[in-house]
């Protein structure tokens, strides 16, 4: 990781001193361990506090959109895919952009860092590779770094940025197809164990619209919660059926879009399990449309084409 740092340093650097950018978008290390923030470098001193560690979990594309002059931006896979959906949809101009990529073989989850540890403070962080040695006072706790990724790491099957113009690091080795095996057994459960279930995790809600704000493909300028004329959703996060219309909706405004970062069930403050609505658009499309958001620059968004042959089951009874 240390290694990695530097080469994005020394890039960032170069491309500020040699005025290729006016603005590189990376990571800085944060206040805690595994709290890496966003840093907006504009001269080759700042991009000296650049930095890469597993703690880099945010999708830095949520800072380029409509964003003036040329900008180059740290970006891992999931960074990547959403960067290329909105390229397609002419929110990121392509030409004013550079790339710097960095395979990423999963960012670490603090929630099961903080339940491993029984909730102590944790000090430092330890990246041994495979293992990392969580360190507090008093006490030191190795762990595999397999079992601390965030669900949207293990689940990832694009570490690797798709397109970029520079490349720090080396490819990491392809996987396999996802399986989407926790949505096939929410789907294999009666309509009414699915209604109990979605009911139990949205009371949670409380309409703090996070999932939504941390969303890079959520860039409505007024989302449909927010009008008042008409008023399309209830304002109070005390009615369950409008928390769940709520998500209903946003998930669906992203589906064949949605690049599966993980990044609304990161933000979301009361631990709501946010993924399974987006993971089940996101194999719908890939079953009935053998599409995936962000893989390459050429496809046409799932949902904004048309052919003839489209599935149409919901139109045409056979």
């Amino acid at each position: 990781m240390q290694k990695l740092a530097a080469q994005i340093k020394d890039a960032a650097k170069k491309l500020l001193e040699e005025k290729k950018v006016d603005l590189v978008v990376g990571f800085a290390e944060g206040s805690l361990p595994l709290r890496g923030t966003p840093l907006f470098a504009r001269t080759p001193e700042e991009a000296d506090k650049l930095t890469w560690n597993r703690g880099c979990e945010n999708n830095l594309a949520n800072y380029l959109r409509k964003r003036e002059g040329k900008v180059a931006v740290v970006a891992k896979g999931c960074d990547v895919r959403s960067i290329v959906a909105l390229v397609k949809e002419n929110q990121i101009n392509r030409d004013n952009l550079y790339i710097i990529g960095v395979p990423c073989s999963g960012m670490i989850d603090r929630k099961k860092v903080n339940q491993l540890v029984g909730g102590k403070d944790v000090l430092e962080i330890e990246d041994n590779g495979d293992t990392v040695v969580i360190k507090g006072k008093d006490f030191s706790e190795t762990a595999r770094v397999a079992d601390l990724l965030h669900n949207s790491c293990q689940d990832c099957r694009y570490g690797n940025p798709v397109v970029y113009d520079e490349l720090i690091g080396e490819l990491l080795p392809e996987k396999g197809e996802d399986d989407f095996a926790e949505i096939k057994e929410f789907e294999a459960k009666t309509a009414a164990e699915r209604r109990a279930y979605l009911a139990e995790e949205f009371s949670k809600c409380i309409r703090c619209y996070a999932c939504r704000n941390a969303c890079p493909m959520c860039y409505c300028e007024e989302c449909f919660v927010d009008c008042s004329t008409p008023q399309w959703i209830g304002k109070s996060a005390a009615d369950i059926q409008d928390n769940i219309l709520f998500q209903a909706v946003r998930v669906f405004h992203s589906a064949g879009r949605c690049a599966d970062c993980g990044a609304c069930e990161r933000a979301c403050p009361m631990g709501i399990n946010l993924r399974l609505l987006t993971r089940k658009l996101v194999k719908d499309v890939k079953e009935l449309f053998n599409a995936e958001a962000g893989v390459n620059m050429e496809d046409k968004a799932a949902l904004a084409t048309f052919t003839a042959d489209d599935p149409e089951p919901f139109l045409v009874k056979e």
